[in-house]
């Protein structure tokens, strides 16, 4: 009996890492981008700029959680190799006799 491969969880699992990985991954790049170069002001201070080191740590952050983000669909949704089995049948000639 054959098992039916089931998917469902793969799908979940894809569409879980692309919301909570892909798409804060995405916006970390923009955001990382723009503080990198200067131009995010920071809020909390009221006063200048962010440094430019948040904005490339900030990057890399974001493809860190992009590589996530591809890396699970391809994981879970990729054919699994399936083992080969042999069968083991029974000599087809006769055994000799044993002295």
């Amino acid at each position: 009996m054959e098992k039916k491969d089931n998917k469902t969880w793969a799908i979940v699992g894809t569409i879980a890492a692309i919301l909570l990985c892909g798409c804060p991954g995405l916006s970390m790049c923009l955001f990382g981008a723009v503080t990198a170069f200067g131009g995010m002001p920071d809020f909390i201070n009221g006063y200048g700029y962010l440094p430019g080191w948040m904005g490339f740590v900030t990057l890399c952050l974001a493809v860190i959680f992009i590589v996530i983000a591809v890396v699970v669909p391809v994981l879970t949704l990729r054919k699994k190799k399936e083992p080969k089995v042999e069968e083991i049948l029974p000599p087809s000639e006769p055994l000799p006799p044993a002295s």
